[in-house]
């Protein structure tokens, strides 16, 4: 059953709020070798319950706070969430060396993000 692998929070000011969530939670952060400006979120041991994340510069005043959810078949993932009556709003990307990442709406209208794990993805 596909569960929530990722978590992504999007900051007007990242050094900010990385200095708020290290100061209220413990959480660690670390830049992300990739081409965008990302920081991956440690938020515990990996043997306690719980999911890592990213934080990023906010795009746009009403982007929102995202889960992503990890599937097995990105392409029937979706195509199920268009057959409910869901929209896919950011196609299928790559994501080099991890792999295969699509941003959807529900028919509630929120954002969530669907990921086939793959590090052949380029």
């Amino acid at each position: 059953m596909p569960r929530p692998m990722h978590f992504e929070i999007p900051a007007e000011n990242p050094e900010r709020a990385m200095k708020f969530y290290e100061g209220a939670f413990g959480w660690k952060f670390q830049r992300w070798d990739g081409p965008l400006d990302y920081w991956m979120i440690m938020t515990g041991d990996d043997s306690e319950p719980g999911i890592n994340g990213g934080l990023m510069p906010r795009r746009d005043p009403a982007q929102p706070c995202v889960n992503t959810v990890s599937v097995a078949d990105i392409d029937a993932t979706l195509s199920t969430v268009g057959g409910l009556g869901g929209l896919v709003v950011v196609p299928k990307m790559p994501v080099p060396g991890v792999g295969w990442l699509a941003y959807c709406k529900d028919t509630e209208g929120h954002i969530f993000g669907v990921m086939q794990a793959d590090e052949t993805a380029r």
